[in-house]
C-alpha cells in the first residue's frame, strides 16, 4: 500500500448509494482549493457516479482505481 499525501480520507466503505457521492460533495465544500481528498467506497455505483459528479465541477478527478471491489478516488479539491 502506497502513502499517498492526500490532505483527508473519506472512507465510505459500506455505504449505499448515494451516501459515497453526498458525503464527498460535503468533504469537498469543507476543504480549501488545491487540498487533495482520497475517498474509499465499496458501492459499485460510486465509481460513476463521483467521477460523473466531478466533471460538472470544479474539482478534479486525479487519480481512481479498484481493487476486490473497493474503489479509490484521489480528488483535488477546485475553487
Amino acid at each position: 500500500c502506497i502513502a499517498s499525501m492526500v490532505d483527508r480520507t473519506l472512507d465510505a466503505s459500506g455505504l449505499r448509494c448515494p451516501m459515497p457521492l453526498l458525503k464527498t460533495k460535503l468533504e469537498l465544500n469543507s476543504m480549501a482549493p488545491g487540498e487533495e481528498l482520497e475517498v474509499i467506497a465499496t458501492d459499485a455505483g460510486s465509481a460513476r457516479d463521483i467521477p460523473a459528479f466531478l466533471q460538472m465541477s470544479d474539482h478534479k478527478l486525479m487519480s481512481s482505481s479498484e481493487t476486490a471491489g473497493q474503489y479509490r478516488f484521489v480528488i483535488k479539491c477546485g475553487g
